[in-house]
């Protein structure tokens, strides 16, 4: 045999077994942890397709465009048929998020928004506006990851009617180590253990529900259908005209998609596998980087994923027995470094999915295109100063609600607003944007109260902004 054969094979087989005793690593830690059996699973399958090179990325030439989808104002939907299944929908929302883009340390939801409430406030609300409204139980589940738990929790202590009885207000996210890009073991970081470890992606939402018993709960008091989206999305309130499509249109799960604009060119989007005509979600880390410019194109790819879902319980039970707690979804591998706040520390993969990845392993799933109303996420200190605007109101079901024709475009510089510290220490008060067509600040302005932007505002160089000043597209006048 050649020996330099010999010696690849002979290096391939010691990676191979580097990983197996990675894997066994891993399994231990997690164990030790008191990781759920199933999720410990879940991330072994995982590990098997890291291990053999799986990079997640979905080529163009793999799929086809999604272009014709139905819309929901153009569906009639029978009342008697909407109030029936609302009276057996769940409301769950992601709260495992910290907001650590924008400087956080505790759960985006608790951030105030408007009022003096915050995000969790708000969703409290709009459930119980709409139990009195449609006379259903509709409980909210909060799925919590171990970093936002205990605050969350704490905070619901000022909402004692959420609650009903015999469900709890929450499940736990699973967690799961990071691993060494070098040799795919668990890192290791004395300096804060706590760091050694992530939550596995919100596709960890079918495992946790079934680990956690409360997907069977749930099945047990009659509930069928589960509305989830995202904790910081105050757009997708509980909605019965949706619930009364979902249950008519007989499918086991469906996605929330709206009209792409220029705005909307990094978000995920569905599409056709043409290998076998299934809808599947394709995020930008699941594209390969010479493709971007498909991905981006909103023309070609004319509708993106809210990340607001519906499925059938228990067709998502009867699956993950079928498939022994293991859906396959797609497997996202995310590159960062232990401490996300030093560059110098060790390169990790973080094993994730997308829970709107199951879309394609449910046969009849489907979509269905809503109001732009219905996606307001807050990803960014841009968002968060667009909501706590007078662009938006509030309705009297705590829904936030566009008062203007068209939302202002906001653009803060990163170098001063993008941590929530310094945002909020530059920007203390509510600003007015209705007359806005957008606001952009570059450098240092600091506002002394609140201000009026009109036009195409925009702040250049860094100074002071007087209370009750106005902005325009020359500055400050």
């Amino acid at each position: 045999m050649d020996k330099g054969l010999e010696a690849d094979k002979g290096l391939e087989a010691d990676k191979g077994l580097e990983a197996d005793k990675g894997l066994a690593a891993a399994r231990a830690k997690m164990q030790q942890a008191g990781v759920n059996a199933a999720a410990i699973d879940v991330f072994s399958h995982y590990y098997g397709e890291l291990k053999d090179g799986a990079t997640g990325l979905i080529p163009e030439d793999t799929i086809s465009p999604l272009t014709e989808v139905d819309r929901l104002d153009a569906v009639e939907i029978d009342p008697k048929v909407a109030q029936d299944a609302f009276a057996q929908t769940v409301v769950i929302k992601l709260n495992g998020g910290l907001g650590t883009s924008m400087g956080l340390d505790k759960a985006k939801s608790l951030l105030p928004v408007t009022d003096g409430k915050t995000f969790l406030d708000l969703i409290c609300e709009q459930v119980l506006a709409a139990r009195q409204e449609h006379g259903v139980r509709l409980p909210l589940l909060l799925m919590n990851s171990f970093r936002t738990q205990q605050d969350t929790l704490d905070a619901l202590q000022a909402h004692p009617d959420i609650a009903v009885e015999g469900l709890p207000l929450d499940f736990l996210q699973n967690q799961e180590p990071k691993l060494r890009t070098d040799d795919l073991t668990p890192v290791e970081w004395p300096a804060d253990p706590s760091l050694e470890w992530c939550p596995p992606g919100h596709g960890d939402i079918y495992t946790a529900l079934q680990a956690s018993g409360i997907l069977d709960q749930l099945l047990d008091q009659g509930y069928r259908y589960a509305s989830v989206s995202n904790g910081d999305n105050l757009g997708a309130a509980p909605d019965a005209e949706l619930a009364g499509w979902f249950a008519a249109s007989g499918a086991p799960y469906a996605a929330e998609l709206c009209r792409r604009t220029a705005a909307d060119r990094k978000g995920g989007h569905l599409a056709v596998r043409t290998s076998d005509g299934r809808l599947i979600l394709r995020d930008t880390a699941q594209t390969p980087t010479d493709e971007m410019h498909h991905f981006t194109d909103e023309h070609r790819h004319p509708y993106f994923h809210t990340n607001n879902l519906w499925f059938d319980l228990q067709v998502v039970k009867d699956t993950l027995v079928e498939r022994d707690s293991v859906l396959g979804l797609p497997l996202i591998r995310n590159t960062k470094t232990v401490d996300p706040t030093d560059a110098d520390s060790p390169e990790v993969y973080q094993i994730e999915t997308a829970m709107g990845a199951a879309i394609e392993v449910f046969e009849g799933a489907t979509a269905i295109v809503v109001d732009r109303a219905r996606f307001l996420p807050v990803k960014t200190t841009n968002d968060l100063l667009l909501i706590r605007s007078d662009a938006y109101e509030l309705d009297d079901a705590s829904r936030l609600r566009l008062a203007v024709e068209q939302a202002p475009l906001v653009d803060l510089d990163t170098d001063h607003y993008k941590k929530l510290g310094g945002f909020e220490e530059r920007i203390p008060q509510p600003l007015s944007l209705r007359d806005a067509e957008s606001l952009t600040i570059e450098g240092d302005w600091r506002f002394a109260g609140s201000a009026t932007a009109t036009g195409q505002a925009r702040l250049s160089g860094g100074g002071s902004v007087p209370d009750g000043a106005r902005i325009s597209a020359d500055g400050l006048e």
